[in-house]
C-alpha cells in the first residue's frame, strides 16, 4: 500500500522535474536566438553606415575637383577679360553709337526745330488744300534733312528711323502707326549752320510750302539741347538669313 502511495507522487514529480528542465532549455534557446538577431542587426546596421560613409566620401571629394576645375575656368576667364579689357571697351562704344544712329537710344546734341503748321484759309488765294499740311510734305522735309546729314530726326516726338513709314489718314498723319496732328515740330541733330541754310535756301521745299501758304518757322539751336526720343516700336527679321 505504502509502495503504491510513494508511486503515485513519485510520478507526477518526475514529470514536474522534467517540465521545469524543459522550461529552462526553451528559455535559454530564446535568449540565444534573441542575442544573436541582436548582433546579426547590429552588424547590418554597421554595414549601412559605413557604406553610406564611403559614398559621402567620394560625393565630397568629387565636389571638392569639380570646383578646383570651377575655379581655374573662372580664374582663366578673369585673365582673358582682363587681356581685352581695352577691344571691350572699344566694342561697347560702337554698339552704343549704332544704337544711336539706328534709333535704339535717346538722343541730345545741337541742330534745328522745325515747325510746321496749317495756314489760314481766309488768306489763301491758290488750291483750297495747299495750305494744310499733307503727309509728303513731312517725307519730303525728312529726305532734305537725311540728304544734309542729320544724324537724327523725330516729329511731334515719334523718332524716325531708315524703316519709318508716313502716311495720311483723314485729317491727321500716321507716322509709323502713331496719329499726328497739326503743327508738326520736326528736330533734327546735326551742325545747326549746314542744316538750317540748306533747308532755308531759295528754291528749297520750305520756300514752296512757305508760298503755298503753311506756315513755316525754322529754328537754330546752338547749344546741346535738341532732344530725340528713341524709337518705341519693334521690328522683325523673318525672312532675313541669319549670318553665322
Amino acid at each position: 500500500m505504502k509502495d503504491k502511495i510513494n508511486e503515485k507522487y513519485v510520478v507526477p514529480l518526475i514529470l514536474g522535474i522534467m517540465c521545469c528542465f524543459l522550461t529552462a532549455g526553451i528559455v535559454l534557446q530564446i535568449k540565444t536566438v534573441n542575442n544573436s538577431t541582436t548582433t546579426v542587426g547590429k552588424t547590418q546596421i554597421e554595414n549601412e553606415l559605413r557604406d553610406s560613409l564611403l559614398r559621402w566620401n567620394e560625393k565630397q571629394e568629387n565636389a571638392s575637383k569639380n570646383l578646383a576645375k570651377k575655379e581655374k575656368e573662372l580664374e582663366k576667364l578673369r585673365d582673358n577679360v582682363a587681356a581685352s579689357s581695352g577691344s571691350s571697351s572699344n566694342l561697347a562704344d560702337k554698339l552704343t553709337q549704332y544704337d544711336a544712329l539706328l534709333g535704339y537710344t535717346d538722343v541730345v546734341g545741337k541742330g534745328i526745330v522745325i515747325t510746321l503748321k496749317d495756314g489760314d484759309p481766309s488768306k489763301i488765294k491758290g488750291v483750297a488744300t495747299e495750305y494744310i499740311v499733307h503727309d509728303i510734305d513731312i517725307v519730303q522735309v525728312i529726305n532734305a534733312l537725311k540728304n544734309v546729314g542729320a544724324e537724327a530726326i523725330s516729329v511731334n516726338g515719334q523718332r524716325i528711323t531708315s524703316r519709318s513709314s508716313v502716311s495720311c489718314v483723314g485729317n491727321v498723319i500716321m507716322i509709323d502707326g502713331q496719329k499726328l496732328g497739326s503743327p508738326f515740330v520736326i528736330k533734327a541733330i546735326g551742325s545747326p549752320q549746314y542744316l538750317y541754310s540748306s533747308l532755308k535756301m531759295p528754291g528749297g521745299y520750305l520756300s514752296l510750302l512757305e508760298n503755298w501758304g503753311v506756315q513755316v518757322k525754322v529754328e537754330q539751336v546752338e547749344s546741346d539741347t535738341v532732344e530725340i526720343p528713341k524709337y518705341t516700336g519693334t521690328y522683325s527679321m523673318d525672312y532675313i538669313a541669319k549670318g553665322e
